[in-house]
């Protein structure tokens, strides 16, 4: 069976398109990354705004989005108070912390079999944190400056969303091409929205039961830990890592004389991410996102290369919002049949409702007028040939 020269080129075209975008996100990643984070937020914020309308029915729709912000703005100032207050108290138990350090580093020491042991202090001076000191300012720098520009991009994509659905309007004069492009919109929005309905509640069940664990066996900063816990579960696969490991670390540290706090923790941890990763997880998504679990990974790698930390963050979404649109294009639907689980990337999955997400929302109804008279017009001005 013989390959037509055409296919194998475009699929060849293809294949130097995916490599030349890859080097540009890589290359604007400064302009790129907290633009995708803002546009992140601004879903989030415009799905929590819909869920208030849905909830809530007597809830003004005019007061839905600013009530959205307000209490999104509210969430993030409790973050910051958990992460600052719990935060400042880890900092100042640090010092009481290198005793106990220096105790575990000689029994595990003896164990291997060392019999001099080193101590915290040997360990650090021989890290020369000093060289590290300079990209460790320039990363809180990076940080600060890329907040601001997300803050900034999210002001003004909030202020310019009104005006999404007459632009649709403008660009699809045709009904069939402008609902081929809203619903390819709204399968990505569903996507993102699944994506975050199901990381929220299974990173909310690992928190709190990992909270009650870490309060039972009394762990100083159960609830600080608990916090950075549902933050990086938001992470595939390495906020599940990051999770199961430092708290025992930490238990080791405040536990010195016996390891079993630190071997109960982490077992406690293991189970309470394999029941929710291998039971809940997967009846909640069901074949909603319909991405293979491999391309979960790879994706992971993929975007943490380009983008660092913003793009793990981001890495599922952006894939499930690439595979939908490369499956509109014969040229790049093989790769969207490649990243689906089922072989079917064109969404279907993602029109089904996640119990909790919110409802589908229509266009603007100025702009559905907008249409109407233009279509009006144009049967008005079009002479039959």
């Amino acid at each position: 069976m013989s390959i037509s020269p055409s296919i194998t080129g475009r699929n060849a075209l293809v294949f130097l398109a995916v490599i030349a975008g890859a080097a540009a996100l890589y290359w604007m990643r400064g302009i790129l990354t907290p633009l995708a984070m803002a546009a992140f937020l601004a879903v989030m914020i415009d799905s929590f705004a819909r869920v208030l309308v849905e909830r809530l029915p007597r809830f003004p729709r005019n007061l839905a989005l600013p009530a959205a912000i307000f209490l999104s703005i509210a969430m993030f100032a409790a973050a910051v108070w958990v992460v600052t207050a719990n935060g400042a108290s880890f900092v100042g138990q640090i010092r009481d912390y290198a005793p106990r350090l220096n105790e575990v580093i000689a029994k595990v020491a003896s164990l291997v079999g060392i019999k001099v042991a080193p101590t915290i202090g040997d360990l650090i001076n021989q890290l020369n944190p000093s060289k590290y000191a300079g990209a460790a300012a320039q990363s809180l720098q990076n940080f600060a400056s890329n907040a601001i520009l997300v803050l900034i991009y999210l002001g003004f994509i909030i202020a310019s969303r009104r005006g999404f659905s007459r632009k649709i309007v403008a660009l699809y004069p045709h009904h069939a091409e402008r609902d081929g492009a809203v619903q390819l919109f709204q399968r990505i929005r569903n996507g993102v929205e699944q994506y975050l309905w199901i990381q929220t509640v299974t990173g909310l069940m690992i928190a709190a039961a990992a909270w009650v664990v870490m309060m039972l066996l009394r762990l100083d900063n159960a609830l600080f830990w608990a916090f950075l816990i549902f933050v990086a579960a938001y992470i595939p696969i390495i906020g599940g890592a990051v999770g199961c490991i430092l708290p025992p670390l930490f238990a080791l540290v405040q536990f010195p004389d016996s390891f079993w706090p630190a071997l109960i923790l982490f077992g406690a941890l293991e189970l309470i991410f394999f029941v929710v990763g291998n039971v809940i997880y997967p009846r909640m998504q069901g074949d909603s996102l319909n991405i293979d679990p491999t391309v979960v990974l790879l994706s992971l790698a993929v975007w943490g290369a380009l983008w660092g930390v913003t793009g793990m963050f981001l890495s599922t979404p952006l894939t499930v919002a690439l595979m939908l649109i490369m499956a509109q294009f014969d040229g790049t639907r093989w790769i969207a049949i490649l990243l689906s689980e089922d072989g079917d990337p064109s969404g279907a999955g993602l029109d089904r409702k996640t119990p909790g997400a919110p409802e589908k929302a229509p266009l603007d109804k100025k702009a559905g007028s907008a249409s109407a008279s233009r279509q009006k017009s144009t049967r008005g001005t079009s002479n039959p040939k």
